[in-house]
């Protein structure tokens, strides 16, 4: 016998996700702009090149949205088909900016190798730990938002 779903409420499901998405965004920019500033004044390539990786999760997620978005768009005259393929072009436009960025920072690994700069690795553990903390706290906040999303949400009380 089939079970009835009916009972269920889902319609706070998007909003917390959409919620969660924004939250996790802004999180991840706040931790980038610290790697890149403490990278930079602390001589840290690895600081730097977490602050670029974290931007390219920043940029992913921000494409990512507005791919879904678009993607619920109805087709019209000039787009029969709609917008369905446009988080296929978001996904292809963000592995070109992780493209563009790997390249830079080989780079730049290059030439450090050759030369390298002494590195205050007293910052470069600060700021390690706090991002530590920034990413785990965004992956339990989107778990959080899916689990919701799902219909489990009971299973994080």
């Amino acid at each position: 016998m089939p079970h009835n779903y009916s009972h269920h409420d889902h319609a706070n499901a998007p909003k917390s996700f959409v919620f969660a998405l924004a939250l996790g965004t802004a999180l991840n920019f706040g931790l980038v702009l610290a790697q890149l500033a403490f990278g930079l004044l602390s001589n840290s390539l690895a600081l730097i090149s977490d602050g670029v990786h974290n931007f390219s999760d920043v940029l992913g997620l921000l494409l990512a949205w507005g791919g879904s978005w678009l993607a619920t768009r109805q087709p019209s005259a000039s787009r029969t088909y709609g917008y369905r393929r446009a988080s296929m072009l978001a996904a292809l436009g963000n592995a070109a900016l992780v493209l563009l960025a790997t390249g830079g920072l080989i780079v730049e690994a290059v030439q450090r190798l050759i030369n390298a700069p002494p590195v205050e690795s007293g910052t470069v553990l600060w700021v390690a730990s706090a991002a530590v903390v920034v990413n785990t706290a965004t992956a339990l906040l989107f778990l959080g938002a899916a689990l919701a999303m799902a219909g489990v949400g009971f299973l994080l009380a």
